[in-house]
């Protein structure tokens, strides 16, 4: 068996370079991404950018563009909207099976990830408030037990922080969602299954009412006609 030109773990590092890129900002919908660049700028060779590069091109986050350019794909509305429902679904079966199953260490080891959110909200860093919220959102379905929860959310997360990104680098309200995950993980501490199921459905769905107004609100007729084209396939 031949040895590997490149290790996956770098791969993953110049995805995720280039993802906390388009979250924060720094890159636009719209805007062009050019391999080179990013290649100099991480100071890494070019096949672990191709390879990034392909792997956010087949999670939707990027676009082919006429020349044979990748662009940042803008956000689609309705598909937000659809992963949000199915990920509501599904975070109230993991809140309400890690009640069931992981009370004990949710009341041992959750307040630590609560305080870490709402300290990475101080900082206004919008990469650090997303990985804190991933981060207690992994908690919870590790608590469930339930293998299924992690790979079943998977291809979306990419897109999920995605969409956080861009919602919170111009609005505050995302951001009081520590209180919300307080209740949460008071529920699943209790073991009162029946609440944190409601309760992560209702953060879920609030969550995706907000972004999906934040999204078509921000995109005008003009550049939904020239970035327009179908919602990425998970």
């Amino acid at each position: 068996m031949k040895q590997l030109s490149v290790q996956p773990n770098l791969v993953d590092q110049v995805r995720e370079a280039i993802l906390q890129e388009i979250a924060s900002g720094a890159l636009a919908p719209g805007e062009r991404v050019v391999q080179e660049r990013i290649a100099e700028s991480l100071g890494v060779s070019r096949q672990p950018v191709q390879q990034a590069l392909a792997l956010l091109l087949s999670q939707g986050v990027l676009r082919d563009a006429p020349g044979r350019r990748l662009i940042v794909a803008p956000l689609d509305a309705s598909y937000v909207r659809q992963m949000y429902d199915m990920r509501a679904v599904i975070e109230g079966l993991a809140f309400a099976e890690a009640a069931r199953r992981g009370a004990a260490k949710a009341a041992r080891q959750g307040p630590a990830l609560i305080e870490a959110g709402r300290k990475a909200v101080a900082t206004g860093e919008v990469p650090r408030m997303i990985a804190a919220d991933m981060k207690f959102h992994a908690f919870i379905h590790e608590l469930s037990g339930n293998t299924l929860v992690a790979p079943t959310l998977a291809p979306h997360l990419t897109y999920m922080q995605r969409v956080m990104g861009q919602v919170l680098l111009r609005d505050d309200k995302p951001r009081d969602i520590w209180a919300e995950h307080e209740q949460m993980l008071d529920a699943v501490a209790r073991g009162d299954a029946a609440l944190a199921e409601s309760l992560a459905r209702q953060h879920i769905t609030a969550a995706a009412d907000f972004m999906v107004a934040r999204i078509a609100a921000a995109q005008t007729p003009a550049a939904l006609q020239a970035l327009s084209g179908p919602a990425p396939s998970p």
